[in-house]
């Protein structure tokens, strides 16, 4: 969809570092290649503020997805996450060893499944969905709880991706090559309001791989800037380790502890045999936010401790 938010039907061929895709013609991406005009993007009916991305500048940086300017700017997005509660033993089996899981209590850890709508984007709508492990930050020794405490305090976690589809072409070349995320093209319906939350993700046979459904939490509107959270997640590019920070201002959002409602269905396919080595136990949370703005800035290089 163009900023208008008309639907786009023609596309364009763009090179990201020799890989070529198609994107919308005439969309953001295709005028301006990252360097969004934001009085543009203020005059879209979807779009509340961009006072959020005015004092954010970009910078332009290499990369291994060609020179691009960072950090991509989401104007219009809404997200659903169940958090759920999983031995740590399945968790450890599932991350790299350099890596802690996030404990709430001995042998009980934390993971997740999301699911994000991106309506009005630097690089296009799109949707996506994950399924994640929350764990320690980097060379942090620290207890799980009392590291779960400042986390939630600040608003700053920390996690491990297993399972990222997407819907589009430059979303999946972006995210693979640039951020090392383990992402993949399929179809991927992620619908957010304030009734309803709902997500389907297709396999490659074009069958269920993995699907949700619930009441959405009651909203709570807040003015833009003040609940900002941030989310650091750990990549591995080129065999080095690798951090990529997510800035997320909420302006409207909900929690419901121990939903009932839930309807979350697994079928056959990546993100249901990710979710299933995990053996979780029971989601204890739905948090729905339907509207906020991401800023998903480059990949940094990180100091990760070895372990023998």
């Amino acid at each position: 969809m163009a900023a208008t938010g008309k639907l786009i039907d023609r596309t364009v061929e763009v090179d990201l570092a020799g890989r070529l895709v198609t994107v919308p013609e005439g969309g953001l991406y295709d005028r301006f290649r990252m360097d969004t005009d934001l009085d543009e993007v203020e005059r879209d009916p979807r779009v509340s503020s961009v006072d959020f991305f005015r004092r954010m500048p970009k910078s332009r940086v290499d990369s291994r997805i060609g020179p691009t300017l960072t950090p991509n700017f989401y104007y219009r997005i809404s997200t659903a996450r169940l958090t759920m509660l999983a031995p740590t033993k399945a968790i450890r089996a599932r991350l790299p060893r350099e890596l802690d899981p996030l404990e709430i209590a001995p042998g009980l850890g934390i993971v997740s499944v999301m699911a994000f709508r991106y309506d009005v984007c630097d690089i296009d709508f799109y949707t996506e969905a994950a399924v994640g492990i929350a764990v320690k930050p980097a060379r942090h020794g620290g207890l799980g709880l009392l590291d779960l405490a400042t986390g939630l305090k600040n608003d700053s976690l920390h996690s491990y991706v297993l399972s990222l589809p997407v819907n589009t072409e430059i979303a999946q070349v972006r995210g693979h090559d640039g951020y090392g995320f383990p992402k993949w093209v399929t179809g991927l319906d992620v619908g957010i309001d304030t009734e309803r939350t709902s997500a389907r993700v297709t396999n490659d046979q074009g069958g269920l791989d993995l699907a949700l459904s619930a009441p959405t939490p009651k909203q709570t509107a807040r003015p833009t800037g003040e609940h900002v959270s941030t989310l650091t997640s750990y990549t591995t590019i080129d065999g080095a380790w690798h951090s990529t920070t997510s800035q997320i201002n909420m302006l409207a959002s909900g929690t419901t502890r121990l939903p009932r409602a839930l309807d979350l269905r697994l079928g056959e396919g990546r993100m249901s045999d990710d979710l299933r080595s995990l053996k979780p136990i029971r989601t204890i949370q739905l948090d729905v936010t339907t509207e906020g703005q991401l800023a998903l800035h480059m990949p940094v290089p990180t100091s990760i401790q070895g372990r023998s």
